[in-house]
C-alpha cells in the first residue's frame, strides 16, 4: 500500500479555476485582515484561482492547505510559494497552529508572497467559495435529502439548461470541501449553479448552506440513511432542514408533500415560501389539515413511453424510469418554474447520471439495472419497485446498507420482505453478518435464494440462474463494492 500523501486531496478538481476573472487581494483583507508580508500586496492585484493540492497550483492562484487525518498541505507551503517553484502561487492561507507568525514572516520574506494566518483553512476555503459566489451573483440551487440527491441534482441541471451554462456538483463533492470547490469552479459565463449537500451529522448542512447561500433549496425526502448516526428520522428531518440556514429571505424551498416529519421540522426554522410537489395518486394520503401541493403530476405510460402529466396539462417525457424519479422530476420542474424556464424548454430533457445510479446495461442479453454506487432503505425499495415493473423474470443482488444503527436488522428485513411481495424470481444477498441472516430469513420463500459474503461469490449463482431476456438489479452501499460483480458479469457474459 502506498503511504498517505500529506499534500492533501489529489484529484484534478482540487484546483478550482475562476475563468479570466480575478478576486482582488483587498477582499481577502476584509475577510482576514492584513497578511504577513502586507507590504508585498498590490491592492489592485489579486488571484485567478484557488488550489488545495500543492501538485496542481498554477501561476496566479491562491494556495489553501487543508488538514486531514492522513494529510497536511502545510508541509509543502515553501515549495508552493517559491518563485519558479511548484506552481509559484501568488499567496497562501495557513493555520495558526501549523505556522507561527515568525515562520510565516520568514516564508513571506523569502518567497515574496503574502500569507494570511487563519484559525481554520477549511473554513477559509468555504469563505472563498462564498466570496466568489457573491461576486458572480447568479442563481444557486442547493439540493439535499436522504435519497435521490444526485439524481435530482442532475434533473435540475437538465431543466435549467435553456438558461445557459449550468454548473453542478460532480461526483460526491457534496461536503465541506466539495461545496466550496464547486462554487470556485464557476466561470463568469455560468448561468446557474446546482450544489448537492450531503451530511453525516447535525450542523454539516448548516455550514454548507452558509457557504453557498442558496436562492432555491430542495429537500428530496426524509428517510433512514445515516439513522445510525442521528438516532431517529426526526433528527434526520432537522438536519436536512438546515439547508434553510442561509436560504435567501425571498428564496423558496421545494419539498415533497405528504411528509409530516418534514413539515414539523421545517416549521421551526423557515418562515419563507415553500413549494410542495406530489404525484396524483399520493393526494389520497394527505391528512385533512395538510397543505395542498402546488405542483401535481401523474404518471402516464399509455403512449408506450413514461410521461409525466403536469396539472393535467403539460406532458413531459420521463428521462429516468420509476415513480421515485417521477417525484424527483417534479422537484426539478418546480425549481425550473421558480427560475423562469419556459415550459416549451422542458419537453426533451437529456439527463446523464454518474455511474452506479439509474444506469441500464445490456450484458449478454441480460438487462442489468446498475445501482451499485450506494444504497439506503428507501432507495432499495424504490429500485425493487422499478424492477418489478419489468417484463419477464426478475432477479436482484442486494448488499448491506450501512450506518443504520439499531434499526439495521429491521430495515434489512423490510427490504427482503419487499422482494418477496414483488415475487422476484431470485435474490442473492451479499452480506456475511447478522443483516444477511435477517434478509435470508424473510426471503426464504423465493424460488431461488443465496447468501454470500463477497460480490465475487454471487457470480456462480447468477451464471446458473440467468437466461436471455432476464432483468437483474444490483444495489448495495458503497462499502460493499458491488461494482466488482458488474465487471465479472461483463467478463463472463460478453
Amino acid at each position: 500500500m502506498m503511504p498517505p500523501d500529506p499534500r492533501g486531496p489529489s484529484h484534478p478538481a482540487a484546483t478550482a479555476f475562476m475563468g479570466m476573472s480575478v478576486l482582488p487581494f483587498d477582499q481577502l483583507q476584509q475577510l482576514w485582515g492584513p497578511p504577513i508580508g502586507a507590504a508585498l500586496v498590490d491592492r489592485q492585484a489579486g488571484f485567478s484561482g484557488v488550489s488545495t493540492d500543492s501538485r496542481r497550483v498554477g501561476p496566479g492562484q491562491l494556495f489553501v492547505p487543508l488538514v486531514g487525518e492522513r494529510f497536511d498541505g502545510h508541509l509543502f507551503l515553501d515549495k508552493v510559494l517559491a518563485p519558479g517553484g511548484n506552481g509559484a502561487a501568488v499567496a497562501a492561507v495557513a493555520r495558526r497552529d501549523r505556522l507561527t507568525p515568525a515562520q510565516a514572516s520568514a516564508l513571506a520574506e523569502s518567497s515574496g508572497r503574502p500569507i494570511w494566518l487563519v484559525d481554520d483553512t477549511q473554513e477559509a476555503y468555504q469563505q472563498l467559495g462564498r466570496l466568489w459566489r457573491r461576486q458572480l451573483g447568479i442563481p444557486l440551487v442547493a439540493v439535499t435529502g436522504s435519497a435521490g440527491k444526485t439524481t435530482t441534482r442532475e434533473l435540475i441541471r437538465a431543466t435549467l439548461a435553456s438558461l445557459g451554462p449550468v454548473l453542478a456538483s460532480s461526483g460526491n463533492e457534496n461536503n465541506d470541501v466539495g461545496v466550496p470547490l464547486t462554487l470556485l469552479k464557476a466561470a463568469p459565463d455560468t448561468a446557474a449553479l446546482v450544489v448537492e449537500m450531503g451530511m453525516r451529522g447535525l450542523g454539516e448542512i448548516e455550514r454548507l448552506s452558509r457557504c453557498a447561500e442558496p436562492d432555491v433549496a430542495v429537500i428530496t425526502n426524509i428517510g433512514t440513511a445515516h439513522i445510525g448516526r442521528l438516532g431517529s428520522r426526526e433528527a434526520i428531518a432537522r438536519a436536512k432542514c438546515e439547508i434553510t440556514a442561509a436560504l435567501a429571505p425571498d428564496g423558496v424551498l421545494v419539498i415533497p408533500a405528504c411528509d409530516p416529519l418534514l413539515e414539523t421540522a421545517l416549521a421551526e426554522v423557515w418562515k419563507g415560501r415553500v413549494v410542495r410537489v406530489a404525484l396524483a395518486d399520493e393526494l389520497a394520503n394527505l391528512a385533512p389539515a395538510a397543505r395542498r401541493p402546488d405542483l401535481v403530476g401523474r404518471l402516464d405510460s399509455q403512449s408506450g413511453e413514461e410521461r409525466l402529466l403536469i396539472q393535467g396539462r403539460e406532458s413531459i417525457r420521463l428521462p429516468l424510469s420509476g415513480r421515485h424519479n417521477a417525484r424527483n422530476l417534479l422537484l426539478a420542474l418546480a425549481v425550473a418554474a421558480e427560475l423562469g424556464v419556459p415550459p416549451e424548454a422542458l419537453q426533451q430533457l437529456e439527463v446523464e447520471v454518474p455511474g452506479g445510479r439509474n444506469r441500464r446495461l445490456q450484458i449478454g442479453g441480460i438487462e442489468v439495472m446498475d445501482e451499485t454506487y450506494n444504497a439506503s432503505p428507501e432507495a432499495v425499495l424504490a429500485a425493487l419497485d422499478l424492477l418489478a415493473t419489468q417484463p419477464g423474470r426478475r432477479f436482484a443482488v442486494l448488499g448491506t446498507m450501512l450506518e443504520l444503527g439499531d434499526r439495521s436488522l429491521d430495515l434489512h428485513a423490510e427490504v427482503a420482505k419487499r422482494a418477496v411481495s414483488l415475487e422476484l424470481d431470485g435474490l442473492v444477498i451479499v452480506d456475511g453478518e447478522a443483516e444477511g441472516v435477517a434478509m435470508l430469513r424473510e426471503a426464504a420463500s423465493l424460488p431461488k435464494l443465496a447468501r454470500v459474503s463477497t460480490p465475487a461469490e454471487a457470480l456462480p449463482y447468477l451464471l446458473d440462474w440467468l437466461q436471455l431476456g432476464d432483468h437483474l438489479l444490483l444495489k448495495a452501499s458503497r462499502g460493499v463494492a458491488l461494482e466488482q460483480l458488474l465487471a465479472l458479469l461483463q467478463a463472463q457474459l460478453t
